[in-house]
């Protein structure tokens, strides 16, 4: 065996080497150079040596002539290497970005071929990484995006590796050169409109006569950017571990934290907090937007200042933050009858009631706070629902839509709140589960 290959045979082997356990490679295979030196190594590994399943995916977009014939080619090579192949046609979102649209429609269905116990192998290279990092930059990103590409991050139940990030596109070139490998050329990677093809035939060339060493030098320096950004993310652990109290309404099941806490930090350290947590839930707000949270955390002590992001909204009430998206941010649900309360009432678009146990006879109905309202409770009198409210520390972003049962038009109980939700020998209470998070509350 030639020496090239055993060099990036050996060294992928060792990329993948805590990945033998899975049950399934799957290669993400464009046709291009750089997937089809990857597919054909790990086909000839799989020779000799006990590896997983092996199985190729090709994602077609759509959106060029030229790539109607690529499934065909890539067909071709998988049927020579002894590789499964699984097309799939995806429709590519019209928008301002037609690259970020193809990415998000490739890596969805790179998402749902991906099972449990299986990694998705893509074969960006070290050339590859240092683009990014200098796109990124003419981006003005902050350490997370100038990390760049990691070599591992889950991928819906699965896992996404880049065994190749360590190798340079000479290197592919050279391996693809000397075993006679075909691929296919995709035009669009020629198209200088399109600012990583710029920064590929305009920038690098330019930069590598002078410091020959650049990409080296710029995948080196993201890879030390995410180390960084790896330490930013344990401090935003341990920031956030001091906030994640218990709230009295822990019970509406909504992301949370105690603002105290999070307002003791510097600036610096709360922005590094909120950014790990609201990761998961929205796209980052750009440097600008941030002035959004200076307002929300220094807006008065009863104002219900709002943070709006793309996929939702953080509000503060209660001495807490709470992240609000889907069905919390609609309009409150109307009032329905209960025409037997021996069965729960489903609630649309705001979960369900359980009635436990049986109230007096009478028409029972759930309405939902106007304003107003007066509940007469046992030792007590008549008192102002506001006031109780505020007494049980109701978030505001809540009120509108606390279940509260009505029998023969008389507030009698309001759900999940101990001391209102029912009788006070507990004969029956009332209970509220808002929607979970598959289906937009959470």
């Amino acid at each position: 065996m030639n020496a090239s290959r055993i060099d990036l045979s050996a060294r992928l082997l060792l990329n993948l080497a805590p990945w033998r356990h899975a049950t399934t490679w799957r290669i993400a295979f464009s046709g291009g150079l750089d997937s089809t030196v990857l597919l054909h190594l790990l086909a000839h590994l799989a020779k000799t040596e006990s590896l997983p399943a092996l199985n190729a995916i090709h994602v077609h977009h759509g959106l060029q002539t030229a790539g109607d014939a690529w499934p065909a080619h890539c067909q071709l090579v998988c049927d020579e290497l002894g590789v499964p192949l699984q097309v799939v046609r995806v429709q590519v979102q019209s928008g301002a970005s037609l690259e970020r649209a193809a990415r998000e429609a490739r890596y969805a269905a790179f998402t749902e071929a991906t099972q449990a116990n299986e990694l998705l192998l893509t074969a960006q290279h070290r050339d590859d990484q240092a683009e990014t990092l200098l796109f990124r930059l003419m981006r003005g990103a902050g350490v997370r995006g100038l990390a760049s590409m990691p070599a591992e991050r889950s991928l819906g139940p699965g896992h996404l590796l880049r065994p190749l990030l360590g190798i340079s596109r000479a290197e592919l070139e050279a391996y693809a050169a000397e075993h006679r490998l075909t691929w296919v050329q995709d035009p669009s990677n020629q198209d200088r409109q399109y600012s990583r093809n710029y920064l590929r035939h305009q920038v690098f060339p330019a930069l590598m006569v002078r410091w020959p060493q650049a990409m080296v030098s710029m995948a080196r320096s993201a890879a030390h950017l995410r180390e960084a950004q790896g330490l930013l993310d344990e401090l935003a652990q341990i920031d956030l571990a001091e906030a994640s109290t218990a709230s009295d309404c822990d019970w509406l099941d909504v992301p949370s934290l105690a603002l105290a806490p999070l307002a003791r930090l510097s600036a610096a350290r709360q922005r590094n907090a909120l950014s790990h947590w609201l990761a998961p839930r929205t796209p980052m707000p750009d440097t600008d937007h941030w002035s959004g949270w200076d307002s929300l955390r220094d807006a008065a002590e009863h104002a219900s200042p709002v943070w709006r992001l793309a996929q939702g909204e953080v509000q503060r009430s209660a001495g807490r933050i709470w992240w609000l998206a889907g069905d919390w941010l609609s309009a409150p649900p109307a009032p329905q009858a209960w025409h037997d309360p021996r069965q729960p009432l489903l609630l649309p678009g705001n979960g369900r009631v359980t009635l436990h146990g049986q109230p007096a006879a009478g028409e029972i109905a759930i309405r939902y706070r106007e304003g107003g309202e007066v509940m007469n409770l046992p030792g007590r009198g008549h008192r102002d629902l506001k006031r109780l409210l505020n007494e049980s520390a109701v978030p505001a972003f809540a009120r509108g839509r606390l279940p509260l049962l009505y029998l023969n038009g008389q507030l009698r109980a309001v759900a999940n709140l101990p001391g209102l939700n029912g009788t006070a020998d507990g004969d029956w209470h009332l209970q509220w589960q808002p929607l979970g998070q598959d289906q937009g509350l959470r």
